[in-house]
């Protein structure tokens, strides 16, 4: 993905977080994250992993790599700061991730990691969605031993919650070249989709048990117009790859369901639904407007 798209989708996705969760007053909340590459904040420098990003160009914008997977902050940064914050949100697996700083959130996101726990293996370590929750629960519990429990209920009521996960369930489970040959023979793209949204039900209400409210909950972009999904497939061309962008959507589609009927039965939830993939895909199409735009900026 070129860094004109990523700077587009940075900015219409802060219009979505700015306009779904920021109400809570002057304050700013906690922000706790999870996820994947698109996030992670550097929990991956402490992993056995392939998926890795600390070495150059990575992070040029700090001036030297962070384990962040970009020039400079996520998206997640971006919208923190704006909202008010002079900090980042750390990565749980730092050191220096202790202690009162917890308080003001944490970062459980991790390069390679999917919401089943078999994607990503072909990199190595890495700490998928279940792991990451488990990583929260411990948070929870020295937050609370901390302040108490109310005041804990309290903190993470006004929270931010995000999720940007399920990318990687798909490129690189589902779609992977080769590794993936035999199990796509034999389980249907509908089938795959289910077994992602049946997990991710329990995962999500799981975060809503263990005190979260204001979820973000981020789609799954047009993966098929990567340049990985384009070169693996010899019918593309110079267009994007057509299956991938197809079950990318049949599974956003199921997900947008899943967090209307969350949000029907979870008392005092509240998940939003971000649409990255049309706002990408929508860049991608008609980018020849964007000049125009840049040259406001």
């Amino acid at each position: 993905m070129s860094l004109l798209v990523f700077l587009f989708q940075v900015i219409a996705l802060s219009v979505l977080f700015f306009s779904e969760v920021c109400h809570a007053g002057k304050n700013i909340p906690a922000n706790f994250v999870f996820g994947d590459s698109l996030v992670d904040a550097g929990n991956n420098n402490y992993l056995a992993t392939l998926s890795k990003a600390n070495y150059d160009p990575n992070g040029i914008d700090f001036g030297s790599p962070t384990g962040r997977f970009t020039n400079g902050r996520t998206i997640v940064d971006i919208v923190y700061q704006a909202l008010g914050s002079d900090e980042l949100t750390p990565p749980y697996l730092a050191p220096t991730t202790r202690g009162y700083l917890i308080l003001n959130g944490v970062n459980y996101a991790s390069g390679g990691s999917g919401i089943l726990n078999s994607t990503g293996k072909i990199f190595g370590e890495r700490i998928n969605v279940d792991a990451q929750l488990d990583n929260f629960a411990t948070t929870r519990r020295d937050i609370i031993s901390w302040i108490g429990e109310s005041e804990a209920a309290k903190l993470f009521r006004s929270a931010i919650f995000s999720v940007t996960t399920g990318s990687n369930d798909l490129i690189n489970n589902y779609f992977t070249p080769v590794v993936s040959t035999v199990e796509r023979k034999v389980t249907s793209p509908e089938v795959f989709v289910d077994t992602m949204i049946s997990r991710f039900r329990l995962q999500l209400t799981r975060l809503y048990q263990l005190g979260a409210r204001k979820i973000v909950v981020i789609n799954i972009g047009p993966i098929g117009c990567i340049p990985f999904e384009r070169e693996s497939d010899p019918t593309a061309g110079d267009e994007c790859s057509v299956e991938p962008n197809e079950v990318a959507q049949m599974y956003n589609i199921k997900l947008k369901t899943l967090l209307e009927d969350l949000n029907k039965n979870l008392q005092g939830s509240r998940f939003v639904y971000a649409d990255v993939f049309r706002i990408v895909y929508d860049i991608l199409q008609n980018y020849s407007i964007l000049r125009y735009v840049i040259a406001s900026i």
